[in-house]
């Protein structure tokens, strides 16, 4: 008789319902959901937006994006709190499950330098089904080449596979919005970090 995997043994899809309560409907208390930062946060308002696609190319509807990210002038949150308290958390998770279209987003502020040698990026960690460990990397910003060109992270990176980690700068009618997609696998997979 052949077993298949627990719950325990793969990070989804059942991290989304407790991690992203709210997203879901559930009247739980989430410590982090897309709103990294509220109206009063000091700093350029944008909005991140992607899709998680897998190796065949579909969007993924059950993954748990989180992000992780330091303020306007660089600084990380010692601890995430409520964005109507502080005006900005650092840390986001969005599920893919409650787009129509698969859709991740965060509404936050552009981030800072944080130390010598690096450009403004965010933190980024991929949680989905059939992973038995999350998936890390970093979303750079494509208006930021100067300091891009300098980071030494994103230099580490095969000058054919950074523009997998750089998001395009878009303008809505709603605001400044970065596009970036995360690929799981094939010809545009996404650069992961081995943390």
């Amino acid at each position: 008789m052949a077993y298949g995997e627990t719950p325990s043994q793969t990070v989804g899809p059942y991290f989304a319902y407790g991690l992203t309560a709210g997203q879901y409907g559930y009247d739980f208390t989430d410590i982090a959901d897309p709103v990294v930062a509220g109206p009063d946060a000091k700093g350029e308002h944008i909005r991140i937006t992607g899709t998680v696609f897998d190796a065949e190319g579909n969007p993924v509807n059950d993954a748990m994006i989180e992000i992780w990210q330091a303020d306007a002038d660089g600084v990380y949150s010692e601890k995430p709190v409520d964005v109507a308290d502080a005006g900005f958390r650092g840390l986001g998770r969005c599920g893919t499950g409650t787009d129509a279209k698969n859709r991740f987003w965060f509404d936050t502020v552009k981030p800072g330098v944080v130390a010598d040698a690096q450009a403004p990026f965010v933190n980024v960690i991929v949680f989905m089904r059939g992973m038995l460990v999350h998936a890390f990397t970093r979303f750079y910003f494509d208006d930021e080449a100067e300091l891009n060109a300098t980071d030494t992270v994103l230099q580490s990176v095969p000058a054919d596979r950074r523009d997998t980690l750089i998001a395009k700068r878009v303008e809505t009618p709603s605001g400044i919005e970065y596009r970036i997609d995360i690929h799981m696998q094939g010809d545009a997979e996404t650069v992961f970090f081995d943390v």
